[in-house]
Order: structure tokens, then C-alpha cells, then sequence
């Protein structure tokens, strides 16, 4: 199977790649085209493995070259998109231009090209303030935020797709992933950053709300097995992917400390507080969908699993090497 990665240059992206060379697969990974010729996190593959991938730089909002990106892969792995939730705020309409009509480009060229498989990424934000718990893929699905808006239109288009002209689409919807390489505007490696290069206090926004956090290479895990899973199973199908454990990010914060052996002092920032009602309080996920229909359970389950993933993601941003690669005063939205 020959596989196209959008996104692969991104955090989940990179890891992704990783795992479907390990699986056997063929990989054509879609970059985001610049002039400095870097492809992102794939820059920090082994050398070995980087040497199997076909890289190809573009951008999802041009149709052409989107096409001539699926054009001659059985598969589309669609994770890219603009995902910082603050900047939405500042740049609401570039989110819709990427993570909406990007979407569309993409799914256009599969249905055209006969694609065997596109499995689109979402993400729990499109679920808003939990109204139940766990979460379901029945839940109702509300905006609270620009970028939670574009990626509920860009799953509802897929959605369409699959119901318009039979586009084999998966919608997999992962919660909080976290691990080695994400962005500081996330939240654990915002507390990371900070802890290990001494700083003083970390410098958070709301610390009462809950999220339910999964390994990068659960995620990874999650969506292959959506793009290698019986057709009558995923196919149409939403499918939730997640640990089913909620912490609120004070708790949080006090784990990673914990893990780091470091004492933590919490100084709210006026800057990383979400507009009130565009926060959203809970998150907390019913993956059973995944279990049934995918075969997928999380290895890093559970606050044991939550613990044993920060301690491999603290080693990772320990190393100066990674952390030099981070502006850890300045906040990133």
C-alpha cells in the first residue's frame, strides 16, 4: 500500500510516518512547501528511515498540487491543518482556507483518482464543553472557537463526500495528543519547556478545565488501524480515540513536576486565557467504537500510562538538542 501523509511535517505527522514505515508501508509524506527546504519534524527521523520516504512540499490549499500529491497512492492519511486554537482567534479566515478547503482539495482528488481509503483527522475540540461524559461519537458537536468551527467543517464535508459519491472516508477523532516534538502552544510542553530551562513560574492560562491526553504513538496507532481495518467496519464511521482518563491541568502541571523532580509555582498569564465562553471546561472520551471497530486500545492508559508517557516526553525535551529548538519565553499562540 503506498500512502500519502498530509501533514507529515507536524508533530503527529512525523511520528505517523514513523509507524507506517515500520508497518511496511509505502510513504509519499506532503510537506508544507518553504524556502528553507526543511521538512519539519521529518528532518529528525533516522537517517535510515528518511531515506524511504518520498517527501513531496506543497500546500493543501492549491488543487493542483494536491492532485499530483494523491496521484498514484491507494491511501490518504489527511492530518494537515492550522491547529492552534489562540491564533484562530487572530486569523479565523486562513483556518477555514486550510482546514476547510484544504479538505475539500484533498477529498476531490481521492474521489477523482479512486482512492481506496481517506482517513480524515478531527479532533475533540468539535465536541466543545462535555454536556456527558464519557464523550461519545454521538455527542453533540459545538464551536467554541474559530479553529474548533473549521475542523467541524471540514469533517462534515468529508462526511458529505462518502455520502455523495461513496469516497471511502474515516473520520477518526483523537483527543489530547501529547509526546516528543510537540509545539509549545500546547499546554504539556508549555509546562515542560518552562520547568526545565528554569524559568521561574510557569506561566499558565485556566488550570481547572480537563482533558483526556493521548500518546503520540497511540494516536499513530489509532488512525493506521482505521486505514487497515474492514471496510463495512470504519467506513462513514466516526470513531473517538482516547485514554477515558480526565485531569485538570493544575493536576497535570504537578505531574510533570513530579516527573521531573522539579517544585512548581503556577503565575496565571492574562495572555493564554481563552475568551470565557469559548473555554472548554471537559473533555473526557468513550472509546469503545475504537476497541470494536478497530481493534484499538491506548498502551498509555490510565494515570500510570499518563505518567509513563511524560516521563518519555520529558527525556525527549531534556535532550538541549530538542529544547534549543524552542523559544520557551515567548509564548506561542
Amino acid at each position: 500500500m503506498k500512502v500519502l501523509v498530509t501533514g507529515a511535517d507536524g508533530f503527529i505527522g512525523s511520528h505517523l510516518v514513523e509507524e507506517l514505515l515500520d508497518s511496511g508501508a509505502e510513504v509519499r509524506a506532503f510537506a508544507m512547501y518553504n524556502s528553507f527546504n526543511s521538512w519539519g519534524w521529518l528532518d529528525c527521523v533516522p537517517a535510515a528511515a528518511r531515506g524511504e520516504i518520498e517527501v513531496v512540499a506543497g500546500d493543501v490549499r492549491d488543487r493542483d498540487c494536491v492532485r499530483s500529491a494523491v496521484d498514484g497512492c491507494n491511501a490518504v492519511l489527511h492530518l494537515a491543518a492550522l491547529i492552534a486554537i489562540p491564533f484562530s482567534y487572530v486569523a479565523p479566515e486562513s483556518y477555514f482556507d486550510t482546514n476547510v478547503k484544504g479538505t475539500l482539495n484533498l477529498l476531490t482528488a481521492a474521489r477523482d483518482l479512486g482512492v481506496e481509503r481517506f482517513v480524515h483527522t478531527s479532533t475533540s475540540e468539535v465536541y466543545g464543553t462535555a454536556q456527558r461524559v464519557p464523550i461519545g461519537e454521538d455527542h453533540p458537536l459545538h464551536a467554541q472557537s474559530p479553529y474548533a468551527a473549521s475542523k467541524i467543517g471540514a469533517d462534515q464535508i468529508a462526511l458529505a463526500f462518502h455520502a455523495s459519491f461513496a469516497t471511502p472516508v474515516t473520520v477518526i477523532r483523537p483527543f489530547n495528543t501529547y509526546g516528543p516534538r510537540q509545539s509549545a502552544r500546547a499546554v504539556i510542553p508549555t509546562i515542560i519547556t518552562q520547568l526545565v530551562s528554569g524559568s521561574g513560574p510557569i506561566r499558565l492560562g485556566a488550570t481547572h478545565p480537563t482533558r483526556d491526553f493521548s500518546f503520540v504513538r497511540d494516536t499513530a496507532r489509532g488512525l493506521i488501524a482505521a486505514l487497515r481495518a474492514p471496510a463495512e467496519h470504519v467506513l462513514g464511521e466516526v470513531i473517538n480515540l482516547g485514554s477515558g482518563f480526565e485531569i485538570a491541568i493544575g493536576e497535570l502541571a504537578l505531574e510533570i513536576a513530579d516527573v521531573i523532580g522539579m517544585p512548581l509555582v503556577i503565575a496565571q498569564a492574562q495572555e493564554r486565557l481563552r475568551p470565557g465562553k469559548s473555554e472548554v471546561e471537559r473533555l473526557c472520551s468513550n472509546a469503545t467504537k475504537a476497541a470494536q471497530r478497530l481493534g484499538w486500545q491506548p498502551i498509555y492508559r490510565g494515570r500510570e500510562g499518563l505518567r509513563r508517557g511524560l516521563s518519555e516526553t520529558v527525556a525527549w525535551f531534556r535532550n538541549p538538542a530538542n529544547l534549543a529548538a524552542y523559544k520557551v519565553a515567548a509564548y506561542n499562540k
